[in-house]
This record gives structure tokens, C-alpha cells and sequence, in this order.
């Protein structure tokens, strides 16, 4: 094989997870016998016609497809490990540089939050995107408005604006609107940013930080931590306590289930710290209408 060959081969093998196309393989110069061999041997799979795995063991996962309008690759029999998508926007959404062709980020995060089941799961897409710095929030919503139709366009506008202000998971937006903001708790900073160790340059990062009362809000939204994730967050906690912050940590069940027995907590813990204001009740029965 030419060098220019061998390297384009392995371009496509990096690029595509080692998954290729019969034309890609014959262009290398591997001919039809060696691909039945390498089947045959179980070296490689036949995915689809015509489209293989250069590998033995586990497939990949579902591939989502996004093709025009226009066709519909599945109208006479569904492809199995494929989800087909059929946009009038294939153009608008293609990515006009990265090879194979896939749609811009962006749209790819919004097509997720239109099918998505509710807009949890809606805000779950946001935020990892956003989180794992594959997007941004603006550049959502630039995407967003340029859609003339865009499921929970409302809603999907407040979430970009939590994200944006770092809100950057599920259980912490549900401790903002469900905690914070229905019981009119002052407004905490996100994703704080706090330097320790003797020259500083080490740092941990807090969820919320009621800065002016020196008091912290962690949540974590996992049932079961892994040995060195659970203890990065007791040194967290240990670190904000030996700096004179109050920290409190609260678990998915104690914001989804009992989010007014949690705003009384953060109250509290503010009050004691020189917070002058009330909590609001969110509700009739809530604590916050007896304190």
C-alpha cells in the first residue's frame, strides 16, 4: 500500500471509529477476497451492505443519520442499527469543514431536544454540551432562533440563561428554581472558582456560593460515587469548612422530594450568617408559611 494510501486509510479508520465503506476499502487496495477472509475469520464485521468493522468483539452504539427530506432510506425496511432522520435544513445544518459530513453541534443538540420525552431530559442534552464545552450557550440560542419552529422555545430560553450563568446539570437547575428561586432565597454565584494549597494554584469549584455570607450549596445527583469522586468531594467540603464557609450538601432525593425542608436549611444557615430576609412559602403547606 502507497504511502499516501496507508495514510489516508488510517485517516478514515481514526476518523470514522474504524468503521469504512467498501469503496474506502477498495481504494486502499484490499480486494474482495481478503475482505471474505477477514470476515470470515471474524476479524472484521459486516455492519450493513457494503459497510464494515475493521474489528472482532462488541458493535458500536446506535448511529443516528441525518439525511434530506427528500429520501427515505428506511421506506422499504427498517436498517437495523440505524436511527434516520429526514431535515429540510440538511444544508443549514451541515458542518461545512469536518469530514465524514455530520450536522454543526448545535443542531444536533437541538434535534435531541426535540425528541426528547420531556424537558428534564430536553435540559439534560443542554447542559452536557454546554458542560463538556462542545457549545455554548449563545451559540445555542443563535442556532435556536434560527429555526422557524422550535419545540418549548419558551422554556428552552430559560434554560440557555441558566446555563449560561452556570447552571450545569439536572439536579442543580432543580435546586435553583425548585429551592432558590421558589422560596426566595438570595441568589447564589455558580461554579465559584476557589484556589487552595500553600501557593494557591490548586482549586475546587462550588456549585453555590452565597458569597456574602460565606455560605456553600453542593449537589450531587449521584446515587453511588466512585471511591476517588467521593472523597474529591469530602476534601471539597473539608477545604470550604478550614476557610470558615458553612457548606451544606444536599442528594437528588432531598431537592426532588423535599425541596422547602432544604430551602428552610440554606435559610438557616444564612441567617445565622447575616442574612436579614424571609423565606417565601412556594406552597400552602410549605414550612416556609409557619416560620
Amino acid at each position: 500500500m502507497p504511502d499516501d494510501t496507508e495514510a489516508r486509510w488510517h485517516e478514515a479508520l481514526e476518523n470514522q471509529a474504524d468503521v469504512v465503506g467498501r469503496p474506502q476499502v477498495l481504494r486502499a487496495g484490499i480486494s474482495r477476497n481478503v475482505v471474505g477472509r477477514r470476515l470470515g475469520a471474524g476479524r472484521w464485521q459486516r455492519l450493513h451492505r457494503g459497510v464494515y468493522a475493521t474489528f472482532s468483539g462488541p458493535r458500536p452504539r446506535e448511529i443516528h443519520v441525518t439525511v434530506p427530506a427528500t429520501r427515505n432510506p428506511a421506506r422499504q425496511r427498517k436498517i437495523t442499527g440505524l436511527v434516520i432522520h429526514r431535515s429540510c435544513r440538511i444544508e443549514a445544518a451541515r458542518h461545512p469543514v469536518l469530514s465524514p459530513p455530520r450536522t454543526r453541534v448545535e443542531d444536533t443538540v437541538l434535534d435531541l431536544v426535540e425528541a426528547a420525552y420531556d424537558f428534564d431530559e430536553a435540559f439534560a442534552w443542554i447542559s452536557r454540551a454546554v458542560g463538556r464545552r462542545r457549545t455554548t450557550a449563545p451559540l445555542l440560542a443563535t442556532a435556536a432562533a434560527a429555526r422557524k419552529r422550535m419545540r418549548w422555545r419558551t422554556e428552552l430560553a430559560a434554560a440557555l440563561t441558566d446555563v449560561a450563568d452556570g447552571i450545569h446539570s439536572l439536579l442543580e437547575r432543580r435546586y435553583v428554581t425548585g429551592v432558590e428561586r421558589a422560596h426566595g432565597l438570595p441568589r447564589a454565584a455558580r461554579q465559584v472558582r476557589r484556589g487552595h494549597g500553600a501557593d494557591g494554584t490548586r482549586s475546587t469549584y462550588i456549585d453555590n456560593l452565597y458569597v456574602e455570607y460565606d455560605a456553600c450549596v453542593e449537589v450531587d445527583g449521584s446515587a453511588a460515587h466512585p471511591a476517588d469522586q467521593r472523597w474529591s468531594d469530602i476534601r471539597r467540603d473539608n477545604i470550604n469548612t478550614a476557610s470558615g464557609s458553612a457548606t451544606l450538601r444536599f442528594g437528588w432525593t432531598d431537592i426532588t422530594q423535599h425541596p422547602c425542608q432544604v430551602a428552610m436549611l440554606v435559610a438557616d444557615t444564612l441567617r445565622r450568617r447575616g442574612w436579614q430576609g424571609t423565606p417565601h412559602p412556594c406552597s400552602p403547606t410549605c414550612p416556609a408559611a409557619r416560620s
